[in-house]
């Protein structure tokens, strides 16, 4: 039987000239050393559901990935809205306090999948195939698949001078990403570690948060060539507001699912995005929920 070469991307841009592959051998699962981040990245999303990998890509990679951000940024849908940490309406017979009636402005945007190039050195990380093995061996599944949404399976968050990401959930167990452009001041990522389970939404503790009591939460100050893993689901997080005089912060978000073929959801979708695509809403007609959190 002949083995089947795996397809090349079309960036022209090889990847070992991207990510920093002598420091993270993540395409090397045989080595020492890899199974030595596994483990410490594993131990690291079992203390608190958050791992960075330091300066995962090289130095020169930065302002190539730079640069194509700003060639695409004519694509940025940006808003200014207020959410609640559900991305939801509010409830009027809940007490106006309570953290579903709570909305904190979110502002900002995102660059979506279909502005990338077919040449995409972001992309080209995203879809390397050795990177998914690496992160489904680091979040202990057998595999891990692109995500299929023609939106939201590669996309870049900007946030502007004076721009803001209000505390939230994410719809997706697990969340990964890449910082390429930080922030000179502000733009920390806090979240607040399992801050509620699949039963409990904690509602008293995420409005402690709302209100700025940080007893819970935790702070990073996460550097350009960095790349996170982060279980959002039920780790409530934000980035705070980029101070005025500060570069935009850019982040290249990767998603990825357990399951081939997933795609995003509609209201979350239109959100982010400011439009939704047939393919969303023939999602959304045949959607089944996994469980019964507000989100």
């Amino acid at each position: 039987m002949t083995d089947v070469a795996e397809p090349q991307h079309p960036c022209p841009i090889p990847v070992a000239e991207l990510i920093d592959l002598e420091r993270h051998p993540v395409d090397r699962p045989d080595s020492p050393l890899y199974a030595a981040l596994v483990a410490e990245t594993r131990a690291k999303l079992d203390d608190d559901g958050c791992a960075v990998i330091s300066q995962f890509l090289h130095d020169e990679a930065l302002p190539v990935m730079s640069a194509e951000i700003r060639g695409i940024r004519p694509f940025l849908h940006e808003s200014t809205i207020h959410i609640n940490p559900y991305f939801s309406e509010g409830d009027p017979l809940l007490p106006k306090d309570h953290a579903i009636n709570t909305f904190a402005e979110r502002s900002g945007g995102f660059i979506p999948r279909d502005a990338f190039a077919a040449t995409s050195a972001i992309d080209a990380v995203y879809q390397w195939p050795p990177l998914l093995a690496f992160i489904a061996d680091c979040l202990d599944l057998p595999e891990i698949h692109c995500y299929a949404d023609p939106l939201a399976g590669l996309t870049i968050n900007a946030l502007d001078p004076g721009q803001q990401f209000a505390w939230h959930y994410d719809t997706n167990d697990y969340a990964v990403t890449i910082l390429v452009d930080e922030a000179s001041e502000g733009g920390l990522f806090q979240y607040s570690p399992n801050i509620r389970t699949a039963g409990d939404e904690n509602f008293d503790c995420v409005r402690s948060c709302q209100g700025e009591d940080l007893t819970t939460v935790r702070t990073l100050q996460l550097r350009s060539g960095d790349l996170q893993i982060f279980r959002g689901r039920f780790s409530l997080h934000r980035v705070t507001k980029v101070a005025t005089d500060s570069p935009a912060r850019h982040t290249a978000v990767f998603a990825y699912t357990e399951k081939p073929d997933v795609i995003g959801r509609l209201e979350r979708t239109r959100q982010l995005f400011g439009r939704a695509l047939p393919a969303h809403e023939a999602a959304e007609r045949s959607r089944s929920r996994s469980d019964e959190l507000k989100d």
